[in-house]
């Protein structure tokens, strides 16, 4: 088992605390700051020429998609100058860098020499230039073949008893074409263990969706908003995780649209913008963004929205027909009156005291709604890793649906995904739960008997490594250990194994908490040209809002060792089914082409792919509610009924829920400062309310450990800092990964499986020795 020190860096070492500095919590996002942070980024890693050009091809036409969210780009066509995000600059930074890992850094590093630096340090080391090889018992990592290492995977993999003892991870920054090879593999290989980062976002979003409407994706297009008369935004922070989406809503502000944001936190970006694109932007002249905030309580947002359909019902039954859409709901719902029955028998002032938020404001809020018709609701993982995760979204969908806010312009469902192209995994397949149609649509095109067993999950996937059931762990991208719950089981799981292998961009933590052996096999990333017979050929994702578009990267790789994603999918395909196979997979790796012809004849909607991909703007998929249709059993949308989740704390418990901060992107961490909150230079702090620290005896700056027990088990996350904040009494907030230590493995959203990692219980003691 690896002790703390490898697995939550600073956790037992005091000289690991850089120094808490607190500033000013900034009134708006971006503006000049952004920009001038972005640069510097940029061309401190790749150079000015080098960086340059990778800026000026990101999310354009021709150029390549942005390796962080997945945000979309305006229909008419695709950014231009400054149109990316302070993060995606960050992103692009730190996969256009010269700097590089080859043989000798590996040679001079010890695995566990590694192991002890910050994730922030380790990250921040440089691309990954050829492929590398830890032995069993040793310390560091050594060359090896791409031949060798295919034929290592292909030896372990045969050597298993049974398929479904390996699984198969993948990360959302993964294109199009290498997800539908790699699933393609893996299920010609015999398991629908492929588990993805989706299953610890926005799985919730995916089964509420599916459930209520049809389609477990958003209906709405960048167009909508900018129609749209109200737009909830719920449980989302866009001014640090998806910043390109403050343009959007500040064009629907002036458009007209009421814009009401439901927060724990105050966050920054939801309050303010400044248009780095614009002289007024520039000049801070047009900032404000949201006109309603209102500032639930930690899963809090269930009550609050019941308390605003009961004063919906109340408006609706004082002038029937007005506030509610009765022909929507009469011709398109089902449920309706035993909704209506189930509201009446609840209390909004009981509501409102469990959601944190006044009647007043509620009402004030309902007022605004019962007048509109064109409402987009917009959330994130705020409301995706709670343990009702899956009915309070239902619940955001049940007023969208007394209104008829679905299937018309300016009106509709936005789950705000987090990544790339996690969306378009999905899509291709990357799914532990295949439907029966596409398993069917697989056999007919490839030949070959499809395992029908659903597969294990991420929560799943770990249980099994760390029960010993699976052997083999493989994974298409990502930072699986510092991604997921529970460190020390996870690392322990991981542990387990008698291999793990990463197909990985830069160095990170999961690369040193290994199995028995462990590869990592150096990829291309979406900045790099992917060179074939003097072409630069190019791959494909998919965005939030269902939209398909090529990506073409622009600049040299940094070595001449590392393989496209696609490229790899098909040497280990070779190396591990052999003769077996019923597929070409040399000609998948020569032409890109091919993959994109074979997913048009597997999967709805593709249809002219290798055409229509290279359109600017490229295309949309189907979307039945965009068109107004419900793709359920009864081809109606759904009411729902949920119960309210009110987990008990102990006197001496608050609720904590990990957050990102501004320099960082999921795990990867660009700084140790969090501008917009007002917090610099440390990474190690627990945000709390005054109260709760004076009734603890604390004060800024103190040293604290953090306590869960869920299931019987301690789990402790060692030295924070307290930093007072505007949070709800009884709330806190922490970064991830540091303290997913804290995230209980079996303590889970109902139905989706996804983690509770903003719904986690925890007592705070005061460190023993004080900070100096």
């Amino acid at each position: 088992m690896p002790n703390d020190e490898h697995i939550i860096p600073g956790a037992e070492n005091p000289d690991k605390l850089t120094g808490l500095k607190q500033k000013e919590i900034k009134k708006v996002a971006a503006g000049i700051p952004a920009v001038v942070s972005s640069f510097q980024k940029t061309i401190g890693e790749a150079g000015l020429q080098r960086g340059m050009k990778a800026l000026f091809n990101l999310n354009k036409k021709g150029g390549f998609d942005c390796p962080s969210c997945a945000w979309p780009d305006p229909d008419d066509e695709r950014s231009g100058i400054a149109e990316y995000c302070e993060n995606g600059a960050r992103a692009v930074a730190e996969e256009a860098t010269m700097k590089k890992l080859d043989a000798k850094f590996f040679a001079d590093n010890a695995v566990a020499d590694l192991a002890k630096i910050s994730d922030y340090e380790i990250g921040g080391k440089g691309r990954i230039a050829a492929p590398m090889f830890l032995p069993a018992g040793a310390k560091f990592y050594q060359p090896i073949s791409w031949k060798a290492a295919f034929e290592k995977i292909g030896l372990e993999l045969n050597r298993l008893a049974s398929p479904d003892e390996a699984i198969f991870y993948t990360s959302g920054r993964t294109s199009n074409e290498a997800a539908f090879l790699y699933q393609l593999f893996v299920r010609e290989y015999g398991t629908n263990n492929l588990p993805d980062c989706s299953n610890m976002c926005h799985e919730s979003s995916g089964i509420a969706l599916g459930e209520s409407l049809g389609i477990g994706k958003g209906s709405v297009t960048l167009n909508d908003f900018y129609e749209a008369e109200v737009i909830m935004i719920l449980g989302q922070n866009p001014g640090t995780n998806h910043p390109r989406m403050m343009t959007a809503l500040q064009k629907a502000k002036a458009n007209g649209a009421t814009i009401i944001s439901i927060n724990p936190l105050p966050e920054t970006g939801l309050m303010g913008f400044n248009n780095p694109q614009s002289v007024k932007g520039i000049l801070g002249v047009q900032p404000s963004l949201t006109d309603i905030f209102l500032q639930v309580k930690i899963n809090g947002d269930l009550a609050l929205l019941k308390a605003i359909e009961i004063l919906l019902l109340k408006e609706e039954e004082s002038n029937p027909g007005v506030v509610f859409d009765r022909n929507f709901i009469a011709n398109n719902t089902e449920g309706y009156n035993d909704f209506v029955a189930h509201i009446k028998t609840q209390n909004a002032e009981e509501l409102a005291k469990l959601s944190g938020v006044s009647l007043a404001q509620i009402q004030q809020v309902v007022r605004v709604l019962a007048e509109k018709n064109k409402i987009i609701a917009c959330w994130a993982m705020g409301l995706t890793q709670h343990k009702n995760a899956v009915d309070t979204i239902k619940e955001v969908v049940n007023v969208l649906l007394l209104k008829g806010s679905i299937g018309k312009p300016g009106a509709g469902t936005c789950p705000v995904r987090g990544h790339s192209n996690v969306q378009g995994d999905r899509t291709m397949g990357i799914f532990e739960k295949p439907t029966p149609q596409f398993l069917s649509s697989l056999e007919r095109n490839f030949h070959f008997t499809t395992p029908k067993q659903h597969g294990f999950d991420v929560v799943e996937s770990i249980k099994a490594m760390h029960e010993g059931t699976a052997k083999v762990f493989f994974a298409m991208g990502g930072n699986f250990l510092s991604a997921t719950p529970d460190t020390q089981f996870t690392a322990a799981a991981l542990s387990n194994c008698r291999l793990t292998v990463h197909v990985s961009t830069k160095l990170n933590r999961s690369h040193l908490v290994t199995g028995a052996e462990a590869l990592i096999l150096p990829c291309l990333g979406r900045s790099d040209m992917d060179m074939q017979d003097g072409e630069n050929r190019f791959v494909s994702c998919e965005n939030s809002m269902g939209v398909i578009q090529m990506s073409k990267g622009v600049l040299p790789p940094v070595s001449d060792q590392l393989l496209s994603e696609p490229a790899i999918v098909c040497g280990l395909a070779k190396a591990v089914l052999g003769r077996k196979t019923q597929i070409n997979w040399d000609l998948y790796a020569a032409d890109y082409n091919v993959i994109r012809a074979d997913i048009e004849r597997t999967i709805p909607g593709f249809e002219n792919y290798n055409e229509r991909v290279q359109v600017p703007g490229g295309f949309y998929l189907p979307n039945c509610n965009r068109d107004g249709n419900f793709d359920t059993k009864t081809h109606k949308a759904h009411f729902n009924i949920g119960a309210l989740h009110d987990p008990e704390l102990a006197p001496d418990e608050l609720m904590m829920m990990t957050i990102r901060s501004h320099d960082q992107f999921n795990t990867t961490i660009y700084g140790l400062n969090d501008r917009y909150r007002g917090i610099f230079n440390e990474r190690r702090i627990i945000m709390m309310n005054e109260s709760d620290m004076e009734s603890r005896g604390l004060k800024s700056g103190d040293l604290v450990d953090l306590h869960n027990d869920f299931g019987g088990t301690e789990r402790i996350a060692h030295k924070f800092m307290v930093v007072p904040y505007s949070i709800p009494q009884g709330c806190t907030a922490t970064y991830f990964p540091e303290t997913n230590v804290l995230v209980p493995i079996n303590s889970v959203a109902d139905k989706s499986n996804t983690p509770t990692s903003k719904l986690v219980k925890l007592r705070v003691r005061k460190h023993m020795q004080s900070v100096r």
